[in-house]
């Protein structure tokens, strides 16, 4: 892999970018019609971009499908499809801010579930990063407050199972590449949408049409992108760049759907994102060391 950390950098900034625009898209297609048909309209697309993109691979699609570890594999697909669905629920119920707010925990999640699922060792000075994030959660939350809903939990439920997914990748990718990990993303949760789908399914009329295939290329896009960024240097380099794309779906979320900021929310997001900066930069020493 070469080590080019600007390129890197500059294509993370897009990927988060490209993957606001497609928060706000969902956020829009889901309030006029249901999250079922916009999950499934952009992973059909998403599927058949992955299929032609795994054929012009060395050995074609049946190289880059085979794994010894499909159980895992489809699992990791069916659960990125299904967080999918709880996000884009969760951008009509409480709003792109307040969604992007807690979400932006999960990195901190997939750190604590490290070590007892991966056996991995983590620091005092990371696991307070972990509990003041956490704390931020709740201030964000507050719990037992009129603020507090049954909604507020979609948010969290969506940052879990996002490092769940996380860590289930990490795994998976001790035995197959990423370019099998990026197929079996796609095609098991193609194929469980193709099931679930028709079920839900309503139409888009009109000008909506136009909005469904902006989903598909921003959601493939950005994941094209991610792709590049990743290959292009170090993880480590790129994730604080990730972290824009709290800053860019929030704008989206004021400017065009009117969302509200107060001051707790903006204190919570803060908090968290310091204690997931502080735990990346210890995690990045502990390498060194």
């Amino acid at each position: 892999m070469q080590d080019n950390p600007r390129l890197g950098i500059i294509l993370m900034i897009a990927t988060t970018i490209v993957f606001a625009i497609q928060d706000g898209i969902s956020r829009y297609l889901a309030e006029n019609y249901n999250v079922i048909t916009v999950v499934t309209i952009r992973y059909i697309f998403f599927m058949c971009f992955v299929l032609a993109y795994s054929a012009r691979q060395q050995g074609g699609v049946k190289a880059v499908a085979s794994s010894e570890q499909l159980p895992l594999q489809i699992g990791r697909g069916l659960l990125l499809v299904s967080q999918i669905c709880v996000a884009i629920l969760s951008f009509t119920k409480v709003g792109l801010v307040h969604f992007h707010a807690v979400f932006a925990s999960y990195p901190l999640i997939v750190m604590a579930l490290s070590v007892p699922l991966l056996g991995e060792v983590v620091g005092w000075r990371r696991w307070l990063a972990v509990l003041m994030g956490f704390s931020g959660v709740l201030l964000i939350l507050r719990p037992g407050s009129e603020m507090f809903n049954s909604s507020s939990i979609l948010p969290v439920l969506a940052a879990i199972m996002m490092a769940s997914y996380g860590l289930m990748t990490r795994f998976a990718a001790r035995k197959d590449t990423a370019q099998t990990s990026f197929f079996w993303t796609a095609i098991a949760g193609g194929a469980a949408m193709l099931i679930i789908g028709p079920f839900f399914w309503l139409p888009p009329t009109g000008s909506d049409w136009g909005w469904m295939g902006l989903l598909c290329l921003t959601g493939t896009g950005g994941h094209y992108l991610l792709i590049k960024a990743l290959n292009a240097t170090k993880a480590s380099t790129t994730q604080p760049f990730a972290y824009l794309q709290l800053i860019f779906s929030s704008s989206i979320g004021i400017i065009i759907f009117a969302d509200k900021l107060d001051q707790m929310l903006l204190i919570g997001s803060a908090v968290i994102i310091v204690s997931g900066l502080f735990a990346l930069q210890r995690s990045r020493i502990a390498e060194v060391n």
